[in-house]
């Protein structure tokens, strides 16, 4: 009998979107930037970015020897910017201690600056065909609706869900990368937090979710984050005006991008304490060298 894996790989081969980081021969540093530049940023504006960045940067050494101001540029507007700065601290890692070569290793992964959990085992499953369980919040939606029978995952990835994804995964580690990529597309394009399409799900006859009519969340529902008159809208202004300088930019400048002075200092505050801006004269501002 078909298992949950089989059904789920059979629809993946068939229906799974033609993404750039899935074809044959990408490396391990291309699907880490796709995984950096996935977090909290939908594929159709990473598709483009993530063209532009393998161009520029074939490689991780290729990145290293930029500066991290020019990482910060070619982030552009994917948001959290922070994320640049970590690309270009892995690729330094990389470079340094890997020999230019991602690795493949769970926990060499992880001893990566910025790599999470997630990451991690992005990277080893999908640039390596490793046996790992890759549970985002998609994965963990789709799980939890299939097995457990309830509406959502959960606001975070315990050890349960982990558990759970892993024991849905067949033993050959290539094939077990497969299918955490088709349970991730699953969850995206069809077992949807809002609309699920479920007469489309491979599933949908072993769904415990769909078995008990779909019940409706129990806890409070999450709502998607607002944007506009955010610090995180003010960051994203000032940080413009520094990527389409050339040098320093007097704080004139960054007065002028938004009227709320208190509001426009606790965002460029936030910039200095991340590492993103630095002054290099008084009142002046720029990118990271």
């Amino acid at each position: 009998m078909p298992t949950v894996a089989d059904e789920a790989l059979h629809w993946f081969d068939r229906h799974a979107r033609d993404l750039p980081w899935r074809a044959p021969g990408v490396t391990g540093w291309g699907v880490l930037v796709s995984e950096v530049m996935l977090q909290q940023t939908p594929v159709r504006r990473v598709l483009p970015a993530w063209r532009e960045w393998l161009a520029r940067w074939p490689t991780p050494a290729a990145l290293a020897a930029a500066p991290v101001a020019d990482a910060i540029r070619a982030w552009g507007r994917l948001g959290y910017p922070r994320r640049a700065m970590r690309l270009h601290a892995c690729a330094v890692a990389v470079t340094r201690e890997h020999g230019g070569v991602v690795p493949a290793d769970l926990d060499t992964l992880l001893a990566l600056p910025g790599v999470g959990t997630y990451t991690a085992r992005a990277v080893a499953a999908f640039a390596y065909g490793r046996r790992h369980p890759v549970v985002d919040t998609n994965v963990r939606r789709f799980v939890a609706r299939c097995v457990g029978g309830a509406a959502d995952g959960g606001p975070a990835t315990t050890r349960a869900d982990l558990a759970a994804t892993e024991a849905l995964l067949p033993a050959e580690p290539a094939r077990a990368a497969r299918v955490s990529a088709a349970f991730m597309e699953l969850g995206a394009v069809v077992c949807t937090a809002r609309g699920p399409d479920c007469p489309a799900c491979p599933v949908r006859g072993r769904c415990a979710w769909a078995a008990a009519g779909r019940p409706l969340p129990t806890g409070p529902t999450r709502r998607p984050q607002a944007y506009a008159g955010t610090d995180r809208q003010v960051r994203g202004l000032l940080l413009a005006v520094l990527r389409e300088s050339a040098g320093p930019v007097p704080r004139g400048r960054l007065d002028a991008v938004w009227s709320d002075p208190v509001q426009r200092d606790r965002a460029l505050a936030s910039l200095l304490a991340d590492g993103l801006v630095t002054t290099p004269l008084p009142d002046t501002y720029a990118l990271p060298q």
